[in-house]
């Protein structure tokens, strides 16, 4: 089988960083993408325009879509849009996510619920309009942006963003082995720290309790400036964001039913794949002697 060529594909959280390599990549190796972003008449507008301009200066097919992936009704009609425009979707790309900095104990128990939001429930989402089409057809791939912070070493002050992402990869295995038998595949791409060409660290929220974040820097002074800095140096040269939507582009073409169940993209190297070659491994027996083995693969 050669590779799948001009899939339809959606892309939440399109805007900027990962989302926007992403799409552009994905609509330059010859698929129709939407780019789903929130506020397309708004803040965004320039970004809708930037996507038309790239679109028609390289004869592509990347079109932004106004999808919030917070409102159930914004992401009901995206959905609908799409499929009413393409036809199908093909490829559902899970990437939307925001980050916030400061330490655990500053944060409110609103601004975790907000960062859930974003990170895991928006995936449910987009899933609860997406997959009835995936299902009826019996085709597609479901593709979910995780973070090596999951499995990985793990410094402080990023807790309730690694928290969220723990949750999404969670229910990213849990959603493998519920649409294998509807042929539906699944990929979880894992990048580590990129520290240049994502807006992860320039936008990341701050604590809403600015007196508990004072009294931590009382101990930990300069912590965050210091993880910044360390997590930069261990890149190597050369390791930008392009490397995740070059990576996801190689998957996306792939035959259907040979794509990776987990890969990584972690120049710095914290130690995720390790562990989680040993938690999949370990998933695959478990489901192997509970006789659900064939769940480890689309049908």
């Amino acid at each position: 089988m050669g590779t799948t060529t001009n899939q339809i594909v959606v892309v939440t959280g399109a805007s900027s960083g990962f989302g926007a390599l992403t799409a552009r990549a994905l609509a330059k190796s010859g698929n129709t993408v939407h780019a789903g972003m929130r506020e397309t008449t708004g803040r965004n507008a320039p970004q809708v325009q930037a996507a038309a301009d790239f679109s028609k200066e390289n004869g592509v097919d990347l079109r932004a879509i106004e999808m919030d992936v917070n409102s159930p009704e914004s992401v009901d009609a995206a959905i609908a849009q799409i499929e009413v425009e393409s036809g199908r979707i093909d490829v559902l790309i899970h990437n939307a996510g925001h980050m916030v900095v400061g330490p655990a104990e500053a944060f409110t128990p609103e601004q975790l619920a907000e960062l859930y939001n974003v990170n895991v429930l928006s995936t449910q989402r987009v899933n609860r309009a997406a997959l009835p089409g995936m299902r009826r057809r019996g085709a597609g791939l479901v593709l979910w942006v995780s973070s090596s912070s999951v499995k990985g070493g793990t410094p402080p002050y990023l807790s309730p963003y690694f928290a969220a992402k723990a949750g999404m990869d969670s229910l990213a295995i849990s959603y493998a082995a519920e649409l294998a038998r509807w042929g539906v595949e699944t990929t979880i791409v894992v990048p580590g720290s990129f520290t240049s060409g994502t807006n992860h660290f320039a936008h990341s929220g701050r604590p809403a309790d600015r007196t508990v974040e004072a009294e931590y820097e009382t101990k930990y002074a300069g912590l965050m400036d210091q993880v910044s800095g360390k997590l930069a140096a261990l890149a190597p040269e050369g390791a930008d964001a392009s490397m995740v939507s070059d990576e996801i582009v190689r998957i996306v073409a792939l035959p259907a039913g040979e794509r990776p169940y987990r890969v990584h993209i972690d120049p710095a190297d914290d130690g995720s794949k390790e562990v989680s070659e040993v938690a999949d491994r370990i998933r695959a027996e478990f489901l192997t002697r509970v006789d659900l083995a064939d769940l480890l693969h689309v049908a």
